[in-house]
């Protein structure tokens, strides 16, 4: 296939954590990719890159010309968390919510062919409080934090304008998603990579709770398989959201413990305690609460699974930590 009839897939936020493992992910296949980002990503030869700021006014529409699928993970990354983002952030809604309005506007009543491909990556946490721990997708979203709103927000927009025949959007609702960073790429600012890059430093590994709680957690490499894996499924996919996980949600205390074990066997000293402490006054009522979640409805569809066990995705995550 000659290079132009290719399809071309653009990445928005390729030099972010998970967005710089799909950009890689995606250029293994046959489809070309445009990487976007605010910096010159660190992509193979083969990939195209277009350095922008998307909050600059039409550089969406400016990143996106002419492509046939896009991928938005440009995020807002505030804190060591990367996102707990406060009522009134300006950036955090002009990212989350405003790049997704421009994108539909910018990909809008395309001359020919089918409507462009959007999949969006969501969150797990968009469901808010229900009744069961383990999730499917069928719940009622009652979001609850400023993020997973603005998530859902986004994901509305989405929604309405594949029922518009505007696209075909799809949201994949992430858990908490770990792994070492690709070269130049965003570190991992989650729970599990902090607590290896704690471990690492020889300090205690802390908990604000009594370490029961449940947690779906996946690896970098197997999330970012699922994005490029819904691109061939992008009519079966469209106009709804598919969980994302393992299908197993181990305490939080056992996986702290074995992140300990981890780096003891990598380090060859003695593992760091792992303890409880106080809640610090930002907690929101999530993290303390169980999740697990049921991947079968995007299986089915896709055939998609995750391929990497815990215990192997945490010596690769403790090996890359120590190397950088």
């Amino acid at each position: 296939m000659a290079a132009a009839d290719r399809p071309l897939v653009v990445v928005l936020g390729a030099s972010g954590f998970l967005g710089s493992a799909v950009v890689r992910a995606l250029a293994a296949g046959p489809a070309r990719v445009r990487a976007v980002a605010r910096r010159e990503p660190d992509v193979p030869d083969d990939v195209e890159v277009h350095v922008t700021d998307l909050a600059r006014p039409g550089s969406v529409a400016e990143a996106v010309a002419g492509c046939d699928a896009v991928l938005p993970f440009a995020a807002h990354i505030r804190g060591p968390s990367g996102w707990r983002i406060q009522e009134g952030d300006e950036t955090a809604e002009r990212l989350h919510v405003g790049l997704v309005r421009e994108l539909v506007d910018a990909l809008r009543d395309r001359a020919g062919g089918p409507p462009p491909v959007v999949v969006f990556p969501g969150s797990n946490t968009q469901v808010g409080r229900v009744a069961a721990e383990r999730v499917d997708g069928s719940e009622e979203d009652r979001p609850e934090g400023v993020y997973d709103r603005q998530k859902h927000t986004a994901e509305k927009l989405l929604t309405a304008a594949t029922e518009a025949g505007h696209v075909r959007a799809s949201s994949l609702r992430l858990p908490p998603v770990f792994g070492p960073s690709a070269a130049g790429a965003a570190d991992d600012r989650g729970v599990v990579s902090t607590m290896v890059r704690r471990a690492l430093a020889g300090e205690p590994l802390t908990m604000w709770h009594d370490g029961t709680v449940r947690r779906d957690l996946l690896y970098v490499e197997d999330a970012a398989r699922a994005f490029v894996t819904a691109l061939d499924h992008a009519g079966e996919l469209a106009g709804r959201h598919w969980l994302l996980g393992t299908g197993r949600a181990p305490s939080l205390g056992d996986v702290f413990r074995a992140v300990a074990a981890a780096v003891a066997r990598h380090t060859g000293k003695e593992p760091v305690p792992v303890v409880s402490v106080p809640p610090p006054p930002h907690v929101e009522v999530s993290d303390l609460r169980s999740v697990e979640v049921d991947p079968s409805a995007f299986a089915a569809v896709t055939g998609w699974s995750c391929r990497v066990p815990l215990d192997e995705a945490l010596a690769r995550t403790v090996a890359a930590s120590a190397e950088r």
